[in-house]
């Protein structure tokens, strides 16, 4: 018989519907006496529970609820939701924080670091908080406008209201007074922290700079090695093709069978003599390797502007002209002294003398390894470098056993600079251009095109293949005979009446570009000349004094005059595009894609930053400047100065020859 005590036990079964959920408090409770009731039934001494009515209708209940897809989706969640996120998701975000800040671990509390700073942590973040959201900023507004109000309200009249007020504004502003000094304290600590940071970048710097600086003496090993390897393969190759041509000139054992006549006696037999070596068949010297690097350094792009590298001794007298091939790589000087010579910029040595020049070398170009030197005896002369008897390294020159003791002097690079063993440039002249009638001022030479002009007042064209005159260009005539239009507008050309600088050469500067050739004068003329045929095409007129150096690019010329201005043309209007000027006279100018530095009779090297559009000083006596090394010997003039890829080399008049990063 059925208890009746129990036949409302699932009253609450009704308010468990379809949207109410499993883990909601009611469904806990509803589901749990549904499930101790069916439990206790079933748990009870009955003798037959399937023939129980009460029992049957649990059951049924069970089984419907159990089948409700909310009930079910429920279940699913809950069995794959871990017991930690359960929890999270009945509590507030509100009081998980609360919970999470309440407590503490003791391993934490027993290991707090000690700090050097004044204040705790709490302290900063209460004195910086009022920052982080627009309510303390606003509340700063309000405390102002107050303030404001209270000093323009009426004077206190001493009453207790009125002292409390004054006395709780100026705990206040008290307050609000220590947290400033906080705040303070906190931010002058930030600024030491970051200078520690900046000193231990700085550290860090250091040490790269060093490692790569080692990474690229490696690199100069190793491409030395490379060099050598290379040679060997060479001479090994060509060995074997004089034996293979030996082997089919040696006739065999049956070929002199049947022929003994060869064999007569005589004065000196024919097989004897075809075995005299000939001029044809005498081994070659072993070809001189390429002495031009294959790797361009890039230490320099990371030094600070205006850090020297080196300075050499390179003349004992004022340096005439000078040029490099690349960064680190080959620099030829000429001085008054009437010597030209080979530097390996990467060790800072002398590798050999150029020998042929009976007078002082005005003007040089270095393309490629290869040189080209015009003389005040008149003539050119040009030169292959990569046929000097120099090792790198400093181990060999010539012959090994001859050399040995110069070449173990000559390798330290610690020693004082010595002269190269005699002989280690005899294999690098090529040929000589003799034409001009006077001293080689200025000359540029692109590809087989080399142009010359000279003080006889003559530009010439020369082919480097087969080493001639091919045009002759009078200067004089061309100006005298020619109209070309002038950049200012102002008519026809017309003859200058300024005289001609006596001290200046009439052929200051020249560049050659295919059949375009750009040419400045002494009279303060630049010239654009069509080569192919001979014609001036224009002339732009602006400097005041002879033109000293020149170049262009694509679109833009730049010149530099003894008048102390450096005018910057458009080549395509034929109109200046800039200008600016030195308390000097420019005798020495080049730009590469981002600078323009020239030489303006001073102990530095004049800047222009074409990107920042800044004027800054390089040079030794920028250095002495900032060092405040005023009492010691000043620095020479510089005379002449190159610059590629930021890597700039300065001549002066005392024969010191500097690099520096630009």
């Amino acid at each position: 018989m059925a208890d009746p005590r129990h036949d409302d036990d699932f009253a609450d079964l009704a308010s468990f519907d379809d949207e109410s959920s499993v883990i909601s408090t009611r469904g806990l409770e509803a589901f749990g006496r549904k499930v101790t009731s069916t439990a206790s039934h079933l748990i009870a001494a009955r003798s037959d529970p399937s023939a129980n009515p009460h029992y049957q209708r649990a059951m049924s209940e069970v089984q419907r609820q159990l089948q409700k897809p909310a009930l079910q989706r429920s279940m699913l969640s809950m069995a794959r939701t871990t017991p930690t996120d359960l929890v999270r998701s009945r509590l507030s975000t509100r009081e998980i924080q609360s919970r999470a800040l309440s407590y503490v671990p003791d391993e934490l509390l027993h290991n707090i670091p000690d700090g050097d700073n004044s204040y705790s942590l709490f302290q900063g973040f209460q004195a910086s908080f009022p920052d982080f959201t627009d309510e303390g900023k606003k509340h700063r507004r309000r405390v102002s406008r107050g303030r404001k109000l209270l000093d323009d309200g009426p004077t206190p009249d001493g009453s207790h209201e009125s002292v409390h007020r004054l006395k709780k504004e100026k705990a206040s502003m008290m307050h609000q007074l220590d947290m400033l000094g906080v705040r303070k304290n906190m931010a002058s600590s930030e600024i030491r922290e970051i200078d520690a940071k900046l000193e231990n970048l700085a550290g860090m710097r250091s040490i790269i700079l060093d490692r790569l600086a080692n990474l690229e003496k490696d690199e100069a090993l190793l491409e030395h090695d490379i060099v050598e390897v290379e040679g060997r393969l060479e001479e090994a190759q060509e060995l074997a093709a004089e034996a293979e041509s030996e082997a089919a000139r040696t006739p065999t054992k049956s070929e002199d069978d049947a022929s003994p006549e060869r064999d007569a006696p005589g004065f000196m037999s024919q097989s004897v003599y075809e075995k005299l070596p000939s001029a044809g068949n005498t081994p070659s010297r072993r070809k001189p390797r390429s002495i031009r690097r294959k790797s361009m350094p890039i230490l320099h792009e990371h030094f600070e502007p205006g850090t020297m590298i080196r300075s050499m001794r390179a003349h004992h007298d004022n340096i005439t002209a000078l040029d490099f091939d690349a960064p680190f790589g080959l620099m030829v000087s000429a001085a008054m002294d009437d010597s030209v010579r080979v530097w390996d910029l990467n060790a800072g040595r002398c590798i050999g003398v150029l020998e042929g020049h009976t007078a002082s070398v005005r003007t040089l170009q270095v393309e490629d390894n290869f040189l080209a030197t015009g003389s005040m005896d008149a003539t050119i002369r040009l030169w292959d470098l990569s046929k000097a008897h120099y090792d790198p390294q400093g181990s060999q020159f010539g012959n090994k056993e001859e050399d040995d003791e110069d070449a173990i002097a000559f390798g330290n690079p610690d020693d004082q600079p010595v002269d190269p063993p005699v002989g280690s440039m005899a294999d690098c002249p090529l040929f000589t251009l003799q034409a001009h009638l006077d001293e080689i001022t200025a000359l540029h030479f692109r590809g087989d095109v080399l142009v010359s002009g000279s003080a006889d007042k003559t530009l010439r064209q020369w082919d480097l293949e087969k080493g001639r005159c091919v045009q002759t260009l009078d200067v004089m005539w061309a100006a005298a005979a020619s109209s070309p239009s002038v950049s200012n507008d102002s008519g026809p050309w017309r003859q200058t009446n300024r005289p001609a600088d006596a001290s200046a050469d009439f052929v200051g500067a020249l560049q050659v570009f295919e059949s375009a050739l750009a040419c400045g004068t002494a009279d303060g003329m630049v010239r654009l000349w069509d080569l192919r045929s001979g014609q001036v095409h224009r002339s732009l007129v602006g400097h005041t004094g002879p033109v000293t150096c020149l170049q262009f690019d694509d679109v833009h010329l730049v010149t530099g005059s003894l008048d102390r201005s450096i005018r910057i043309w458009d080549l395509r209007t034929g109109s200046i595009y800039d200008a600016y000027a030195y308390d000097n006279p420019i005798t020495s100018m080049m730009f590469d894609t981002r600078r323009i530095v020239c030489a303006a009779g001073e102990d530095v090297v004049k800047v222009y930053d074409k990107v920042e559009g800044r004027h800054w000083d390089c040079g030794p006596g920028a250095v002495e400047a900032e060092t405040g090394e005023g009492n010691k010997t000043p620095a020479a003039i510089i005379e002449r100065v190159r610059i590629r890829d930021g890597y700039m080399v300065e001549g002066r008049r005392d024969g010191v020859v500097g690099v520096w990063t630009c």
